[in-house]
């Protein structure tokens, strides 16, 4: 059987919906190696057997197949977080699961960044509202995206009777911003260079002055 052939066959074999994950995939394979500028039409198709052109009926060009990656490795870090919170063993009290629950989103976030650094800068290729993850297909298992295990986590501080509510307005953007800045110092930055050691040091000395800076 010819290599045209073998091809077409594949094609055939793509039910409704299945080409469109198929594509995702793919994509989110090249962005785990490459990144966002990896995330090519061309090689997407030719990895899932289909022609270029029949990524257009999912996709209306490559911006569209970049966002939906994009999605998808905002899901992946998402499921990151949601495994750094699930480690958390008995706290005393409600308080210290609370901290507990927000320090695992820093750590999750901050480890997703280094150990999928092309995934984590694919994750912000594409700029949509993270609060809602019924549009835009990235959140993890619980069915929330990255931001929203944050928001969740702060207002479990609220809950817990740790942050007082006056504090609790906007914190969600400083607690994100110092995290991510120090994800990308630690991938694309000057801190490139840290050991191990130093890493872990910098993190979790961060997620502390975040903590207590709430």
């Amino acid at each position: 059987m010819t290599h045209k052939k073998v091809a077409q066959k594949k094609r055939a074999t793509y039910r409704h919906g299945d080409l469109q994950r198929t594509l995702v995939a793919a994509g989110l394979e090249l962005a785990r190696k490459g990144g966002p500028s990896a995330v090519v039409l061309r090689e997407v198709t030719r990895r899932a057997g289909v022609s270029p052109n029949a990524a257009y009926r999912h996709f209306a060009d490559k911006r569209a197949l970049l966002h939906a990656v994009s999605m998808a490795a905002q899901s992946e870090l998402a499921r990151s977080i949601e495994a750094e919170q699930a480690g958390i063993g008995s706290m005393a009290d409600d308080g210290e699961t609370a901290r507990a629950r927000l320090r695992a989103v820093g750590a999750g976030y901050l480890r997703f960044a280094q150990k999928q650094p092309g995934l984590f800068r694919t994750a912000f290729a594409e700029h949509v509202d993270l609060r809602d993850a019924a549009t835009t297909n990235s959140a993890g298992e619980s069915g929330l995206t990255p931001f929203q295990l944050l928001t969740t986590a702060l207002d479990g501080l609220v809950d817990a009777g740790v942050l007082p509510a006056e504090r609790r307005v906007g914190a969600e953007l400083l607690a994100w911003s110092s995290v991510h800045g120090l994800a990308m110092l630690l991938i694309d930055g000057p801190l490139q260079g840290l050991d191990r050691e130093q890493r872990s040091y910098a993190s979790e000395r961060l997620l502390e002055m975040v903590e207590k800076g709430l």
